[in-house]
Protein backbone atom coordinates (compact mmCIF):
# COMPACT_ATOMS: atom_id res chain seq x y z
CA UNK A 1 0.00 0.00 0.00
CA UNK A 2 1.13 3.52 -0.69
CA UNK A 3 1.92 5.95 1.78
CA UNK A 4 -0.60 8.51 0.49
CA UNK A 5 -3.47 5.58 0.36
CA UNK A 6 -2.41 4.66 3.63
CA UNK A 7 -2.75 8.53 4.47
CA UNK A 8 -6.36 8.84 3.18
CA UNK A 9 -7.60 5.95 5.59
CA UNK A 10 -5.83 7.60 8.44
CA UNK A 11 -7.28 11.06 7.77
CA UNK A 12 -11.03 9.45 7.69
CA UNK A 13 -10.04 7.43 11.38
CA UNK A 14 -7.20 9.90 12.88
CA UNK A 15 -6.44 7.13 14.94
CA UNK A 16 -3.72 5.00 15.57
CA UNK A 17 -3.55 2.30 18.09
CA UNK A 18 0.15 -0.36 18.73
CA UNK A 19 -1.47 -2.50 21.94
CA UNK A 20 -4.62 -4.49 22.07
CA UNK A 21 -4.69 -3.81 25.71
CA UNK A 22 -6.16 -0.24 24.75
CA UNK A 23 -7.20 -0.57 20.98
CA UNK A 24 -9.21 2.45 19.82
CA UNK A 25 -12.71 1.10 17.94
CA UNK A 26 -11.96 2.36 14.59
CA UNK A 27 -8.00 2.83 14.34
CA UNK A 28 -5.26 1.67 12.48
CA UNK A 29 -3.13 -1.25 14.20
CA UNK A 30 0.42 -0.87 13.93
CA UNK A 31 1.54 -4.52 15.02
CA UNK A 32 4.66 -3.42 15.94
CA UNK A 33 7.66 -5.43 17.49
CA UNK A 34 9.81 -5.71 20.47
CA UNK A 35 12.76 -7.67 22.25
CA UNK A 36 9.78 -9.35 24.10
CA UNK A 37 6.65 -9.20 22.15
CA UNK A 38 5.48 -9.89 18.19
CA UNK A 39 2.84 -7.25 17.35
CA UNK A 40 1.85 -9.74 14.50
CA UNK A 41 0.60 -12.13 16.47
CA UNK A 42 -2.02 -9.85 17.92
CA UNK A 43 -3.36 -8.45 14.55
CA UNK A 44 -6.58 -10.26 14.54
CA UNK A 45 -7.72 -9.76 17.78
CA UNK A 46 -7.12 -6.10 16.87
CA UNK A 47 -9.36 -6.31 13.83
CA UNK A 48 -12.29 -8.07 16.41
CA UNK A 49 -11.63 -5.71 19.21
CA UNK A 50 -12.73 -3.13 16.36
CA UNK A 51 -9.33 -2.15 14.43
CA UNK A 52 -10.80 -0.76 11.29
CA UNK A 53 -6.85 -2.01 9.36
CA UNK A 54 -4.26 -3.96 11.00
CA UNK A 55 -0.40 -3.16 9.25
CA UNK A 56 1.86 -6.26 9.55
CA UNK A 57 5.12 -7.64 8.36
CA UNK A 58 4.97 -11.22 8.21
CA UNK A 59 2.11 -13.50 7.72
CA UNK A 60 -0.85 -14.17 9.57
CA UNK A 61 -3.57 -17.74 10.52
CA UNK A 62 -6.36 -15.63 9.12
CA UNK A 63 -7.38 -14.02 5.67
CA UNK A 64 -9.18 -10.55 5.71
CA UNK A 65 -8.78 -7.58 3.51
CA UNK A 66 -8.29 -5.54 6.48
CA UNK A 67 -4.82 -7.06 7.02
CA UNK A 68 -2.33 -5.53 5.00
CA UNK A 69 1.11 -6.41 4.64
CA UNK A 70 4.24 -4.18 4.38
CA UNK A 71 7.91 -5.12 4.15
CA UNK A 72 8.17 -3.12 7.64
CA UNK A 73 5.63 -2.14 10.70
CA UNK A 74 7.87 0.47 12.27
CA UNK A 75 9.04 1.78 8.68
CA UNK A 76 5.33 2.30 7.84
CA UNK A 77 4.29 3.79 10.86
CA UNK A 78 7.60 6.87 10.71
CA UNK A 79 6.70 7.25 6.85
CA UNK A 80 3.32 7.95 7.53
CA UNK A 81 4.37 10.23 10.50
CA UNK A 82 6.63 11.57 8.09
CA UNK A 83 3.69 12.65 5.25
CA UNK A 84 1.30 13.84 7.91
CA UNK A 85 3.63 16.44 9.23
CA UNK A 86 4.51 17.48 5.94
CA UNK A 87 0.72 18.31 5.43
CA UNK A 88 1.38 20.51 8.73
CA UNK A 89 1.49 24.35 8.53
CA UNK A 90 1.91 24.77 12.42
CA UNK A 91 4.73 25.79 14.56
CA UNK A 92 6.99 22.87 15.54
CA UNK A 93 9.26 23.16 18.62
CA UNK A 94 12.05 20.38 18.93
CA UNK A 95 13.15 19.72 22.58
CA UNK A 96 15.87 17.55 23.71
CA UNK A 97 18.58 17.37 26.53
CA UNK A 98 20.22 15.69 28.84
CA UNK A 99 17.86 16.59 31.75
CA UNK A 100 15.31 19.01 31.91
CA UNK A 101 13.67 18.29 29.03
CA UNK A 102 10.37 16.59 29.95
CA UNK A 103 9.67 19.72 32.65
CA UNK A 104 10.73 22.05 30.09
CA UNK A 105 8.22 20.12 27.41
CA UNK A 106 5.60 21.06 30.34
CA UNK A 107 6.38 24.19 30.99
CA UNK A 108 6.19 25.04 27.11
CA UNK A 109 2.86 23.93 26.66
CA UNK A 110 1.32 25.43 29.92
CA UNK A 111 2.65 28.86 28.98
CA UNK A 112 1.75 28.77 25.36
CA UNK A 113 -1.59 27.21 25.85
CA UNK A 114 -2.75 30.59 27.63
CA UNK A 115 -2.98 31.58 24.41
CA UNK A 116 -2.98 28.90 21.51
CA UNK A 117 -4.24 25.49 21.26
CA UNK A 118 -1.05 23.49 22.08
CA UNK A 119 -0.64 19.57 21.20
CA UNK A 120 2.78 18.15 23.10
CA UNK A 121 4.44 15.06 23.54
CA UNK A 122 2.55 12.66 25.63
CA UNK A 123 4.21 11.01 28.85
CA UNK A 124 7.99 10.34 27.61
CA UNK A 125 6.92 9.34 23.65
CA UNK A 126 10.23 10.66 22.47
CA UNK A 127 11.81 7.94 20.68
CA UNK A 128 11.98 6.16 17.34
CA UNK A 129 8.19 4.91 18.17
CA UNK A 130 6.96 7.93 20.51
CA UNK A 131 7.93 10.49 18.19
CA UNK A 132 5.87 9.24 15.00
CA UNK A 133 3.41 8.61 17.42
CA UNK A 134 3.33 12.07 18.76
CA UNK A 135 3.32 13.33 15.33
CA UNK A 136 0.26 11.35 14.36
CA UNK A 137 -1.62 12.64 17.04
CA UNK A 138 -1.37 16.19 15.70
CA UNK A 139 -4.85 16.91 14.56
CA UNK A 140 -6.30 20.12 12.99
CA UNK A 141 -7.25 21.88 15.52
CA UNK A 142 -3.81 22.78 16.74
CA UNK A 143 -2.20 25.50 16.43
CA UNK A 144 1.16 24.62 17.87
CA UNK A 145 3.03 21.65 18.82
CA UNK A 146 6.15 20.64 21.01
CA UNK A 147 8.01 17.50 20.25
CA UNK A 148 10.28 16.37 22.93
CA UNK A 149 13.25 14.17 21.50
CA UNK A 150 15.32 11.61 23.47
CA UNK A 151 18.43 9.64 22.88
CA UNK A 152 20.72 7.23 23.90
CA UNK A 153 22.86 7.36 20.81
CA UNK A 154 24.26 9.29 17.98
CA UNK A 155 21.99 9.71 14.94
CA UNK A 156 18.75 9.57 16.22
CA UNK A 157 18.01 13.10 17.19
CA UNK A 158 18.95 13.53 13.60
CA UNK A 159 16.07 10.85 12.69
CA UNK A 160 13.09 12.21 15.23
CA UNK A 161 14.33 15.62 13.19
CA UNK A 162 13.56 14.05 9.97
CA UNK A 163 10.02 12.92 11.11
CA UNK A 164 9.03 16.02 13.37
CA UNK A 165 10.65 18.62 11.25
CA UNK A 166 11.17 21.39 13.94
CA UNK A 167 10.89 25.25 12.76
CA UNK A 168 12.38 25.92 16.30
CA UNK A 169 13.80 24.19 19.29
CA UNK A 170 16.31 23.74 22.40
CA UNK A 171 18.22 21.91 24.16
CA UNK A 172 17.88 21.91 27.52
CA UNK A 173 21.80 20.84 28.40
CA UNK A 174 24.80 18.41 27.66
CA UNK A 175 25.50 15.90 30.74
CA UNK A 176 27.08 12.43 31.69
CA UNK A 177 24.05 10.12 30.35
CA UNK A 178 23.40 6.84 28.31
CA UNK A 179 27.19 6.79 28.06
CA UNK A 180 26.97 2.99 27.12
CA UNK A 181 25.69 4.38 23.73
CA UNK A 182 26.85 7.69 23.62
CA UNK A 183 30.46 6.63 24.24
CA UNK A 184 31.81 9.78 25.85
CA UNK A 185 30.60 12.83 27.06
CA UNK A 186 31.88 14.35 23.75
CA UNK A 187 29.65 11.40 22.36
CA UNK A 188 26.48 13.56 24.34
CA UNK A 189 27.45 16.66 23.10
CA UNK A 190 27.41 15.66 19.18
CA UNK A 191 24.44 13.67 19.57
CA UNK A 192 22.55 16.22 21.07
CA UNK A 193 24.36 18.97 18.49
CA UNK A 194 22.12 17.17 15.89
CA UNK A 195 19.29 19.25 16.53
CA UNK A 196 21.59 22.61 16.08
CA UNK A 197 22.90 20.91 12.90
CA UNK A 198 18.86 20.46 12.11
CA UNK A 199 17.81 23.89 12.37
CA UNK A 200 20.89 25.32 10.70
CA UNK A 201 20.55 23.72 7.66
CA UNK A 202 16.62 24.17 7.92
CA UNK A 203 16.91 28.11 8.86
CA UNK A 204 15.08 27.27 11.61
CA UNK A 205 15.05 29.57 15.82
CA UNK A 206 17.33 28.47 18.43
CA UNK A 207 15.87 29.12 22.01
CA UNK A 208 19.96 29.17 23.74
CA UNK A 209 20.68 29.05 26.97
CA UNK A 210 23.13 31.52 26.87
CA UNK A 211 25.19 31.08 30.26
CA UNK A 212 26.47 27.25 29.14
CA UNK A 213 29.52 27.30 27.82
CA UNK A 214 29.10 23.88 26.24
CA UNK A 215 26.04 25.09 24.09
CA UNK A 216 27.48 28.23 23.21
CA UNK A 217 30.77 25.99 22.08
CA UNK A 218 27.97 23.77 19.84
CA UNK A 219 25.91 26.70 18.62
CA UNK A 220 29.38 28.90 17.55
CA UNK A 221 29.62 29.13 13.75
CA UNK A 222 26.26 27.99 12.98
CA UNK A 223 23.74 30.60 11.33
CA UNK A 224 20.52 30.23 12.12
CA UNK A 225 17.21 32.19 11.53
CA UNK A 226 17.20 33.85 14.85
CA UNK A 227 18.87 33.00 18.36
CA UNK A 228 16.82 34.29 21.64
CA UNK A 229 19.04 33.36 24.55
CA UNK A 230 17.86 32.90 28.14
CA UNK A 231 20.02 32.74 31.76
CA UNK A 232 21.19 34.29 34.41
CA UNK A 233 23.32 36.90 32.87
CA UNK A 234 22.04 40.03 32.09
CA UNK A 235 23.26 40.11 28.39
CA UNK A 236 20.86 37.05 27.35
CA UNK A 237 17.63 38.37 25.24
CA UNK A 238 15.82 37.27 28.62
CA UNK A 239 17.55 37.02 32.33
CA UNK A 240 16.52 35.51 35.13
CA UNK A 241 17.32 35.89 38.89
CA UNK A 242 16.61 32.91 41.94
CA UNK A 243 14.69 34.52 44.48
CA UNK A 244 14.64 31.61 47.08
CA UNK A 245 13.96 27.95 46.43
CA UNK A 246 12.63 26.35 50.14
CA UNK A 247 11.22 24.14 48.82
CA UNK A 248 9.60 25.03 46.00
CA UNK A 249 11.22 27.65 43.23
CA UNK A 250 10.68 31.17 43.13
CA UNK A 251 12.47 33.39 40.42
CA UNK A 252 12.21 36.91 38.90
CA UNK A 253 13.00 37.32 35.22
CA UNK A 254 13.04 40.37 32.66
CA UNK A 255 13.83 41.34 28.83
CA UNK A 256 13.88 44.83 28.87
CA UNK A 257 16.40 45.12 25.46
CA UNK A 258 14.66 42.22 23.80
CA UNK A 259 10.93 42.94 24.92
CA UNK A 260 10.63 45.87 26.76
CA UNK A 261 9.41 44.28 29.74
CA UNK A 262 10.58 45.37 33.39
CA UNK A 263 11.45 42.44 36.14
CA UNK A 264 8.23 40.06 36.83
CA UNK A 265 8.21 38.27 39.60
CA UNK A 266 6.99 34.40 39.44
CA UNK A 267 5.99 31.58 42.04
CA UNK A 268 6.16 27.99 41.16
CA UNK A 269 5.03 24.69 42.28
CA UNK A 270 8.99 23.20 41.15
CA UNK A 271 11.62 22.54 43.38
CA UNK A 272 15.17 23.03 42.39
CA UNK A 273 16.83 25.89 41.54
CA UNK A 274 18.08 23.94 38.15
CA UNK A 275 14.70 24.26 37.05
CA UNK A 276 15.33 28.21 36.73
CA UNK A 277 16.63 27.71 33.59
CA UNK A 278 13.74 25.38 32.47
CA UNK A 279 11.38 28.23 33.36
CA UNK A 280 13.25 31.30 31.62
CA UNK A 281 13.11 28.50 28.62
CA UNK A 282 9.48 28.63 28.42
CA UNK A 283 9.22 32.31 29.27
CA UNK A 284 11.49 32.79 26.09
CA UNK A 285 9.30 30.94 23.90
CA UNK A 286 6.47 32.69 25.30
CA UNK A 287 7.69 36.30 24.07
CA UNK A 288 8.93 34.68 20.75
CA UNK A 289 5.03 33.94 20.09
CA UNK A 290 3.69 36.97 21.51
CA UNK A 291 2.43 36.07 24.70
CA UNK A 292 2.43 39.22 27.45
CA UNK A 293 4.23 38.81 30.54
CA UNK A 294 0.85 38.27 32.77
CA UNK A 295 0.06 35.40 30.18
CA UNK A 296 3.45 33.48 30.47
CA UNK A 297 3.84 34.13 34.08
CA UNK A 298 -0.16 32.48 34.54
CA UNK A 299 1.01 29.30 32.62
CA UNK A 300 4.36 28.79 34.82
CA UNK A 301 2.36 29.09 38.13
CA UNK A 302 -0.29 26.71 37.00
CA UNK A 303 2.44 24.27 36.04
CA UNK A 304 2.31 21.26 38.58
CA UNK A 305 4.11 18.47 38.39
CA UNK A 306 3.22 14.79 38.78
CA UNK A 307 5.60 12.72 37.14
CA UNK A 308 7.91 12.21 39.19
CA UNK A 309 10.54 14.87 37.96
CA UNK A 310 10.92 17.54 40.58
CA UNK A 311 7.44 16.72 42.34
CA UNK A 312 7.13 17.78 46.03
CA UNK A 313 4.96 15.37 47.82
CA UNK A 314 3.81 15.75 51.84
CA UNK A 315 2.95 12.50 53.27
CA UNK A 316 1.42 12.48 57.08
CA UNK A 317 5.55 12.44 58.27
CA UNK A 318 7.86 14.29 55.91
CA UNK A 319 8.70 16.78 52.77
CA UNK A 320 9.42 14.46 50.02
CA UNK A 321 10.82 15.48 47.18
CA UNK A 322 10.29 13.18 44.65
CA UNK A 323 12.75 13.02 41.59
CA UNK A 324 13.02 9.26 41.03
CA UNK A 325 12.04 9.20 37.06
CA UNK A 326 15.47 9.38 36.00
CA UNK A 327 18.89 10.15 37.10
CA UNK A 328 22.78 10.60 35.76
CA UNK A 329 25.73 11.99 37.00
CA UNK A 330 24.88 15.54 36.54
CA UNK A 331 21.11 15.33 37.63
CA UNK A 332 22.44 13.49 41.20
CA UNK A 333 24.77 16.69 41.57
CA UNK A 334 21.98 18.97 40.70
CA UNK A 335 19.46 17.69 43.02
CA UNK A 336 21.86 17.38 45.93
CA UNK A 337 23.20 21.22 45.25
CA UNK A 338 18.93 22.42 45.61
CA UNK A 339 18.95 19.85 49.11
CA UNK A 340 21.71 21.99 50.09
CA UNK A 341 20.37 25.11 49.25
CA UNK A 342 17.39 23.99 51.12
CA UNK A 343 16.76 25.86 54.26
CA UNK A 344 15.36 22.99 56.79
CA UNK A 345 15.95 21.34 60.19
CA UNK A 346 16.47 17.40 59.13
CA UNK A 347 17.41 16.85 55.83
CA UNK A 348 18.23 13.70 54.28
CA UNK A 349 19.25 11.67 51.21
CA UNK A 350 18.18 8.47 49.81
CA UNK A 351 20.35 8.06 46.17
CA UNK A 352 19.71 5.14 44.20
CA UNK A 353 21.98 2.99 41.61
CA UNK A 354 22.30 5.15 38.10
CA UNK A 355 22.01 3.26 34.93
CA UNK A 356 23.77 3.40 31.45
CA UNK A 357 27.40 5.17 32.52
CA UNK A 358 29.05 2.01 30.95
CA UNK A 359 32.28 2.33 32.09
CA UNK A 360 32.16 5.16 34.04
CA UNK A 361 29.56 3.97 36.31
CA UNK A 362 31.95 3.34 39.24
CA UNK A 363 33.92 6.61 39.01
CA UNK A 364 30.64 8.37 38.84
CA UNK A 365 29.29 6.39 41.77
CA UNK A 366 31.84 7.14 43.99
CA UNK A 367 31.64 10.51 43.47
CA UNK A 368 28.68 10.60 44.16
CA UNK A 369 29.49 9.43 47.18
CA UNK A 370 32.32 11.69 48.07
CA UNK A 371 30.27 14.75 47.42
CA UNK A 372 27.96 13.63 50.38
CA UNK A 373 30.63 12.93 52.78
CA UNK A 374 30.92 16.91 52.78
CA UNK A 375 26.95 17.43 52.98
CA UNK A 376 25.34 18.27 56.93
CA UNK A 377 22.37 16.35 56.14
CA UNK A 378 20.51 13.72 59.09
CA UNK A 379 21.08 10.75 57.39
CA UNK A 380 23.14 9.92 53.88
CA UNK A 381 21.33 6.50 52.24
CA UNK A 382 22.48 4.76 49.40
CA UNK A 383 20.96 2.07 47.71
CA UNK A 384 21.81 -0.46 44.54
CA UNK A 385 24.32 -2.37 43.52
CA UNK A 386 26.41 0.30 42.22
CA UNK A 387 26.46 1.74 45.49
CA UNK A 388 26.89 -0.95 47.39
CA UNK A 389 30.00 -2.25 45.83
CA UNK A 390 31.49 1.49 46.98
CA UNK A 391 30.62 1.01 50.39
CA UNK A 392 33.57 2.06 53.08
CA UNK A 393 33.05 1.83 56.82
CA UNK A 394 31.82 4.94 57.64
CA UNK A 395 29.78 5.29 60.61
CA UNK A 396 27.47 8.45 59.36
CA UNK A 397 26.62 6.96 55.62
CA UNK A 398 24.11 4.15 55.27
CA UNK A 399 24.20 1.42 52.06
CA UNK A 400 21.92 -0.94 51.34
CA UNK A 401 22.16 -3.13 48.14
CA UNK A 402 18.67 -3.86 47.49
CA UNK A 403 15.34 -1.83 47.58
CA UNK A 404 14.39 -4.22 50.15
CA UNK A 405 16.65 -3.74 52.48
CA UNK A 406 16.52 -0.16 52.47
CA UNK A 407 12.68 -0.62 52.93
CA UNK A 408 13.29 -2.64 56.33
CA UNK A 409 15.86 0.13 57.49
CA UNK A 410 13.22 2.96 57.18
CA UNK A 411 10.71 0.69 58.78
CA UNK A 412 13.27 0.54 61.84
CA UNK A 413 14.60 3.93 62.35
CA UNK A 414 11.33 6.11 60.47
CA UNK A 415 11.95 9.42 59.55
CA UNK A 416 9.70 12.34 61.41
CA UNK A 417 9.85 16.27 60.11
CA UNK A 418 12.26 15.75 57.40
CA UNK A 419 13.20 16.67 53.75
CA UNK A 420 13.62 14.01 51.98
CA UNK A 421 15.13 13.83 48.42
CA UNK A 422 14.41 10.40 46.92
CA UNK A 423 16.88 10.46 43.41
CA UNK A 424 17.54 7.07 41.16
CA UNK A 425 17.50 6.02 38.00
CA UNK A 426 13.90 4.61 36.82
CA UNK A 427 15.23 0.97 36.98
CA UNK A 428 15.36 1.20 41.14
CA UNK A 429 11.76 1.90 41.45
CA UNK A 430 11.79 4.13 44.12
CA UNK A 431 8.40 4.96 44.61
CA UNK A 432 8.53 1.78 46.17
CA UNK A 433 10.02 3.92 49.47
CA UNK A 434 7.05 6.75 49.23
CA UNK A 435 5.04 4.23 51.54
CA UNK A 436 7.93 4.07 54.47
CA UNK A 437 8.20 8.34 54.50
Amino acid sequence: MEIATLYRLFQECQKISTDTRNILPGSIFFALRGATFNGNQFAEKALELGARLAIVDEPVPIVDERIEVVSNVLETLQNLARYHRDQLQIPVIGVTGTNGKTTTKELLQSVLSQKFNVYATKGNLNNHIGVPLSVLAIDSAIELAIIEMGANHIGEIAFLCGIAKPGLGLITNVGKAHLEGFGSFEGVKQAKGELYEWLEEHKGVLFLQGDNNHLLSMANNKTFKQIITYGLDKSNNISGELLSVNPVLNLGWSSIKAYGYDRQVVPTHLTGSYNLENVLAAVAVGLYFGLNPEEINRGITAYSPTNNRSQITQTEKNTVICDYYNANASSMWAALDNLESIHAEKKVSILGDMFELGEEAPTEHRRLIERIRGMKLYRKIFVGRNFFGQRQEEHDIEYYESLDAAKQALQEKPLENTTVLLKASRGMAFEGLLQYL
